[in-house]
């Protein structure tokens, strides 16, 4: 079985690695020793402290195999390294211009990195896939709350680094 690719900007995949490296080495030996501590207290079926802190260990290991499985198989895609600036590919920031007028700016992100409240969205979402490949002014159909609208792109650009490339600095 081919196990799928989770692409990630390199700052998704180095905030995954982080939270990997910090559930390892600080958070879940803390927990295993309140665990230790909680079951040498006696009765563990009434032991609220051994009770709540195995549970919050199964999370912890849970959440370790998901970020192990993620990071295993993570396709970093560095908008660096992206071809075609003026068009919109995976890790470019877009701003577009809904029906009512109103400017939205997106970065178009992994699943794991999307944040709407930090203008990061999952690009294979609605928007996401519709504004795949296009280029500046170019209008796109998307449905949006159960209604199809269209939206226009503006700008496009890839922040790297601090330094934002758009297409007139190519």
């Amino acid at each position: 079985m081919i196990d799928q690719l989770f692409h990630m900007t390199p700052e998704g995949y180095h905030a995954l690695a982080d939270e990997q490296d910090h559930l390892i080495h600080k958070e879940r030996p803390k927990i295993c020793e309140i665990v230790s501590w909680a079951a040498g207290n006696g009765d563990r079926s009434e032991n609220g402290d051994y009770i709540y802190n195995k549970k919050r260990l199964r999370q912890i290991d849970g959440r370790l195999r998901y970020l192990k499985k993620r990071l295993e198989n993570a396709k970093i895609v560095d908008p660096a390294s992206q071809q075609g600036l003026n068009r919109v590919f995976f890790g470019a920031t877009v701003t577009y211009a809904r029906e009512d007028d109103s400017e939205i700016t997106v970065k178009l992100v992994g699943e794991d990195e999307a944040n709407f409240s930090e203008g990061k969205i999952n690009w294979q979402s609605p928007v996401g896939r519709a504004l795949l490949k296009a280029e500046v002014g170019d209008i796109r159909k998307v449905r949006v709350d159960g209604e199809i609208e269209e939206i226009e792109v503006l700008k496009i650009e890839y922040i790297l680094k601090g330094e934002a490339l758009t297409p007139s600095k190519l």
